[in-house]
C-alpha cells in the first residue's frame, strides 16, 4: 500500500533539508546522498540521546510548530521509549495528519500484470529461480476484464505492478495496458500518476546478498532511479522499504535522507512512502528474516500495508491517508478468483475484507473512503500538489472532491447499510468545508450526482 509523504513518520513533515558534512545531499551518486556512515553516525546519536528527555520534549514541540525534522531528529523520537513521550508523539501525529490532510482515506487496488521476472531477489516468489510458482501474464483482453471488474466493485485508483522481465514484459507492454530516462518519458507522456519503485533495504550489503542476480541486482542504478525518473519529467513519485529485510533503524534513516535528497535535488520529496514488511509467500518464511518487526513498533514508523484489520485500525489515525481494499496480490484474480493450484500471488493479504466492508469500517471509524483521482487528471501532482498542502488548502479541494467520490459510490455501488452511513457522515463532514463558496458548489453537486450526474471536481 501506498502513503502520503507527510505520513512515513508520525512527525516527519515536510522535510527539513539539514545538511551535513559527512554525505552530499544534492550528488546523484546512491553511496554519497544515501552515506552509510551518515546513517551509523545518525543511528549512534540517536542511541546516546534516548534519554535525553529535555531534547526529546524540543523535539516534539518543534514538530508541533510543523518546522520539520531533520532525518536525525527522526531518529532520535523513534528511539524514545518513555510512554508517556512516546503517547505525546501519537497524540501530536494525529493533530498534523487531520491539520494537513484531514480524516481522508483514499482508496486504491493493485493489479498485476505479470510475474515473470529475470531478478533473484530472495525475499520474493517471483525470483527467477522460483520452480513451484505458476507463471502468468494477462493479455490486453484479460487487463480489460481485470480493469472493470474493479471497476464494477467501485475502484478508480489503480496500481499497476509487474516482475520485472525485458522479455516479457518490455515497456511497451506495460505502455499498451522503465527504467532509463527515455523510458520514464514515455511513462510520462502515456498520462502515469505516480511512479513507485521500493528501495527493499537502503544497506548496500545487504541489499546485494539479497538481491544476488538480475538488473536489479546493481545497488547504484536501483536507488538512483526516482532521480532518473523526476528527470524524465515524473514529478510525482513514490519510495519505500521493505521493513524485515534489515535492521529497521537503519532503513528508517535511509528512507528520510532519500525524501531529503529528492527534496533538495528536485524542489519536490516523494509523494507517496510506503513501508510493507517482509510477509510469507510461495517460497518464502518470515523466519528465515530476524530484522522482522512488531506491530508496535510497525505503529511507531507509521505506515500501512498488507495488514490485517486491527493493525491498520492502530495506525489510521497516526498519519495514514491511503490503504487498499478488496485487494489481489495475484497475476489478475478480481475478474475471476484463482484456483488454489494456480496460485501466483506475491505475499499471504492479512486483511481479506471486500471493498465495501473496507468502506463501511471506515466509515465507522469517521473516516472518509475517497476515490479521487482529479489532482493526476488536473495535473495537479510534485510541487503543485505539495504547494496545495502547504497552503492548508487540501479541506478546500480534496476534501469536496472525496465527498463527491464517496457519493458516487454509494449510489452506485455500495451497500444499503454502508450507503445509509455514507450519506450520514457526508452531511457532517459538508460543515467542514471552510469556503462558502466551495461549500455551495459541491452541495449542489452532491445533489446532481443523486440524480444520476458523475464526475464532478475541483
Amino acid at each position: 500500500m501506498i502513503i502520503d509523504n507527510f505520513q512515513i513518520f508520525i512527525l516527519y513533515f515536510n522535510y527539513q533539508l539539514s545538511i551535513y558534512e559527512v554525505y552530499n545531499i544534492k550528488t546523484r551518486q546512491a553511496e554519497e546522498f544515501i552515506n552509510h556512515q551518515e546513517i551509523l553516525d545518525t543511528l549512534e546519536y540517536a542511541q546516546a540521546n534516548r534519554n535525553n528527555r529535555p531534547l526529546i520534549e524540543s523535539l516534539i514541540d518543534k514538530a508541533a510548530l510543523c518546522q520539520g525534522l531533520s532525518h536525525r531528529e527522526a531518529a532520535l523520537l523513534l528511539e524514545c521509549d518513555e510512554p508517556e513521550l512516546v503517547q505525546r508523539i501519537y497524540h501530536l501525529a494525529r493533530e498534523i495528519k487531520r491539520k494537513f490532510y484531514g480524516n481522508r482515506i483514499v482508496m486504491f487496488a493493485p493489479l498485476y500484470l505479470s510475474n515473470y521476472c529475470v531478478n533473484g531477489c530472495v525475499y520474493c516468489p517471483y525470483h527467477a529461480k522460483n520452480r513451484t510458482i505458476p507463471r502468468k501474464k494477462l493479455s490486453q483482453e484479460e487487463i480489460r476484464r481485470e480493469v472493470i471488474a474493479l471497476q464494477d466493485m467501485g475502484h478508480k485508483r489503480l496500481a499497476l505492478e509487474a516482475g520485472e522481465d525485458p522479455r516479457n514484459n518490455p515497456i511497451d507492454y506495460i505502455l499498451e495496458s522503465a527504467t532509463t530516462v527515455e523510458n520514464y518519458r514515455l511513462l510520462k507522456e502515456a498520462g502515469i500518476g505516480t511512479y513507485i519503485l521500493f528501495q527493499e533495504t537502503y544497506s548496500k550489503e545487504h541489499y546485494e546478498a539479497l538481491h544476488p542476480t538480475g538488473p536489479k541486482s546493481n545497488y547504484a542504478y536501483h536507488t538512483e532511479a526516482m532521480d532518473r525518473a523526476m528527470e524524465g519529467g515524473i514529478d510525482d513519485v513514490g519510495i519505500g522499504v521493505l521493513f524485515g529485510l534489515n535492521t529497521y533503524r537503519y532503513d528508517f534513516v535511509g528512507l528520510l535522507m532519500h525524501a531529503e535528497h529528492l527534496e533538495a535535488t528536485f524542489g519536490v520529496g516523494p509523494h507517496t512512502i510506503s513501508v510493507p514488511r517482509i510477509c510469507p509467500a510461495d517460497d518464502i518464511s518470515t523466519e528465515d528474516f530476524p530484522d522482522a518487526i512488531s506491530d508496535e513498533m510497525f505503529c511507531r514508523i507509521v505506515a500501512v500495508t498488507r495488514e490485517s484489520e486491527a493493525v491498520r485500525c492502530r495506525v489510521l489515525e497516526l498519519g495514514v491517508s491511503q490503504i487498499s481494499g478488496g485487494s489481489r496480490t495475484s497475476v489478475g484474480g478480481y475478474a475471476v478468483p484463482e484456483a488454489k493450484e494456480e496460485d501466483s500471488s506475491q505475499f499471504d493479504v492479512s486483511d481479506r475484507r471486500t471493498l465495501d466492508e473496507v468502506v463501511s469500517w471506515l466509515l465507522d471509524l469517521g473516516h472518509i473512503p475517497s476515490f479521487c483521482t482529479a489532482c493526476y487528471r488536473e495535473g495537479r501532482t510534485g510541487d503543485r500538489f505539495m504547494s496545495l498542502v502547504k497552503r492548508g488548502q487540501i479541506a478546500n479541494c480534496c476534501q469536496p472532491n472525496a465527498l463527491m467520490t464517496l457519493k458516487e459510490y454509494l449510489e452506485d455501488y455500495a451497500s444499503s447499510e454502508t450507503k445509509e452511513k455514507g450519506i450520514q457522515l457526508i452531511r457532517e463532514e459538508m460543515e467542514h468545508i471552510p469556503n462558502p463558496k466551495i461549500r455551495a458548489i459541491t452541495e449542489r453537486n452532491l445533489q446532481e450526482i443523486g440524480e444520476g450526474k458523475r464526475d464532478f471536481r475541483f
